[in-house]
């Protein structure tokens, strides 16, 4: 059983399957009809696999991550969004589906026991609403759920029972996709149900891509392949890093299933809500691409920024995930939060993605041999966020901001000598600096290409007021290939400077051999720090350097929660309840700057009381690069576990928690009564 958010703003925190779900979902006395449809037909040869659709990711839009079943999710928005799809040039990128999510229908099914759209969102009717998007050239989808009802808290009319009627339906007005989720499924076999709503699609003669939306729980990439054209893989995302970066390592190991056809699903895209930065959000778009996910659009582009629209047009980062070979990108390494993901394309060339997990910048590296290309005297290498080419002896390298993805393709291309060289700008770590003090800082720029990069000189910027001086050589009249300018800065922050973190950019500006000017930049963040008061303090009162967590954010004095900051509840493990403390969700890591002045950390560690005996977590505490304490894993059953490490000159202490091997489900963690002695 897995952390399954977006349905459960809708019932609870966690779908439940089989039996279960049928004692949480249908207390109101749904069950399942003794009969098969009546409008069945006859028993035919099973239709085969391959209905010839979906031969690419599906790309589009649905309503859910941005409406969930507020009364804004209504016939004008469709028909708004279906506008922008066209007016904003999203159709020609490749993105036709308008889809509609839970909610759409009424809460009863007609005397003839059909569906009928709920009056006040679709006055109407969705035949209505898909004409409409059809006029514009576009593509319309419908939800329901493998069960008697659907997953919202309503409960509005499910398909078990009623496939080929229904399926019936959604061909009469048009449809032309189905997302089949798997709430109140009534403990029926999931490869069963999903097969009978295959057949009723196939029986009445539209095509229609099929969505099967059973959340991975019973690991459908080793079955559904024969019966839709995407599967759910994981539970349910939501805007967050934490959210989007678990369902990212869920989905990146089953890159066998996937292929023209049938695609692996991690779920909508969160682009644009509001609950991850640019630079986020560009790592979500781009993993999603190297893993040739579907590309539905989660944000409500009515009323999306310049940036949202940036990121979901950028055709070269869609044409990673529409190449017609459809291979899902599979991890080449991942060592301390450097990913190298690679996906082989039609054309010979690989898509290399440098993904920076972790909260400062980090530089990440490979090769073109390695991702698999041919060996050669030289290779092409195109940014696809920053579109531009250059040539690269081999050597495929970049610092990559916190968070960040930077994304390459890269070819044996015999060409390769029309383009500047690659350059590599390095930066020896986002520094940590007291307001007032100055802190030294290291960068370099080498040369990666198979041509020598001329007249090089570089910047470095920071926030306005800021001293930003170079003590070395900011520039070289050539370095040849391999060769590195090295400069070493010193960085000041005005005495009074606030805690948090500052942009600085380092940029290098430089010609090819044969005169062509290049530029290129890498942003990264300066951290301004306070160290902790002397004595002893609560650590929920002290500022954080970084927090990741798996579920919404961290929260001072209260457990996790649920998604929203501010909505969690007093600390309590095992029925002793805490005043002071952390509560965090698996996967978890918090940091704070400690400056070499502290000792100690201890803390009464264990599972939150709120998620009743669901959770399994495991609690670290590490030293700058030292782990200097853990725990073995702990349950709800458990009580508050003492937890004390030894911290003694270390300049950052990280607070970590893991999902004790056995996936996020319901793991809310304290960190209670969270003291350090400086």
């Amino acid at each position: 059983m897995r952390h399954l958010p977006t349905r459960t703003t809708r019932i609870s925190h966690h779908k439940v399957i089989g039996a279960l779900l049928a004692g949480l979902l249908c207390a109101a006395g749904a069950t399942v009809p003794a009969a098969a449809d009546s409008s069945a037909p006859a028993p035919a040869p099973a239709p085969q696999a391959d209905n010839g659709l979906a031969l690419t990711p599906p790309m589009g839009f649905n309503n859910w991550n941005s409406t969930h079943c507020r009364a804004e999710f209504d016939e004008s928005m469709v028909k708004g969004i279906a506008d922008i799809f066209v007016e904003k040039g999203l159709k020609d990128a490749g993105y036709q589906y308008v889809n509609l999510d839970d909610c759409w229908a009424k809460p009863q099914r007609n005397a003839d026991g059909e569906l009928e759209a709920d009056p006040q969102r679709f006055p109407n009717g969705i035949k209505a609403v898909a004409d409409y998007v059809h006029s514009k050239g576009l593509k319309i989808g419908i939800y329901t759920s493998a069960g008697t009802k659907t997953c919202d808290s309503v409960g509005l009319p499910g398909a078990l029972g009623h496939e080929y009627s229904d399926a019936r339906q959604f061909a009469d007005w048009g449809i032309d996709y189905l997302k089949y989720d798997n709430c109140n499924n009534q403990g029926v076999d999931a490869k069963k149900r999903y097969t009978t709503m295959r057949d009723a699609l196939a029986a009445t003669g539209r095509p229609i891509v099929y969505s099967i939306c059973e959340w991975g729980e019973n690991k459908p990439w080793e079955w559904a392949g024969e019966l839709g054209n995407l599967w759910r893989t994981t539970g349910d995302i939501n805007d967050s890093w934490g959210s989007m970066l678990s369902i990212m390592k869920q989905n990146l190991p089953l890159a066998a299933a996937a292929g023209p056809g049938h695609w692996n699903d991690p779920d909508m895209l969160e682009v644009g809500n509001g609950g991850m930065t640019d630079t986020e959000y560009r790592t979500h778009f781009s993993m999603w691409s190297v893993m040739a996910a579907p590309l539905l659009i989660g944000s409500d582009l009515r009323r999306a920024s310049p940036e949202t629209f940036e990121i979901l047009s950028n055709r070269e980062v869609v044409a990673v995930d529409q190449d017609p070979l459809g291979k899902q990108g599979t991890v080449l390494s991942s060592t301390a939060g450097r990913w190298v993901v690679t996906k082989e394309m039609l054309d010979g060339s690989r898509v290399v993605a440098l993904f920076n997990e972790t909260g400062g910048a980090q530089r990440i590296s490979t090769t073109a041999e390695a991702v698999g290309l041919p060996r050669a005297t030289a290779y092409t290498m195109r940014d696809l966020w920053e579109h531009t080419t250059y040539n690269t002896a081999g050597d495929v390298s970049a610092t990559v901001p916190a968070h960040g993805t930077v994304l390459l393709r890269i070819a044996a291309d015999r060409k390769w000598a029309a383009h500047p060289p690659a350059v590599e700008l390095g930066v020896d770590a986002d520094p940590l600096i007291e307001a007032g003090r100055t802190a030294a800082l290291t960068t370099t720029v080498t040369d990666l290409g198979r041509t020598a990069a001329t007249k090089v000189s570089t910047a470095l910027t920071g926030p306005s007021g800021w001293q930003v001086r170079a003590v070395s050589p900011t520039g070289s009249p050539v370095l040849p290939t391999g060769r590195s300018l090295t400069t070493r800065w010193q960085l000041t922050a005005p005495a009074g400077t606030a805690s948090g973190t500052y942009d600085l950019t380092l940029t290098t500006r430089y010609r090819s051999p044969a005169g062509t000017p290049a530029t290129s930049t890498v942003p990264f963040r300066a951290h301004v720090v306070v160290a902790p008061p002397s004595g002893v303090s609560h650590m929920s009162d002290l500022p954080m350097l970084s927090a990741t967590n798996g579920w919404g954010p961290v929260e001072r004095d209260t457990s996790n929660g649920e998604s929203k900051a501010g909505d969690g509840n007093p600390l309590t493990i095992g029925g002793t309840v805490f005043a002071k403390g952390l509560g965090v969700h698996a996967d978890s890591v918090v940091e704070f700057y400690t400056g070499g002045a502290c000792s100690a950390v201890t803390a009464q560690v264990g599972v939150d009381d709120e998620k009743g005996t669901r959770g399994t977590v495991a609690f670290e505490v590490w030293a700058d690069g030292t782990k200097a304490a853990s725990t073995g894993v702990l349950t709800n059953a458990m009580p508050a576990q003492p937890l004390s490490a030894d911290v003694n000159g270390a300049q950052v202490v990280r607070l970590v928690v893991t999902d004790g091997g056995d996936g996020i489900d319901s793991d809310h963690a304290d960190w209670a009564d969270l003291r350090i002695t400086c």
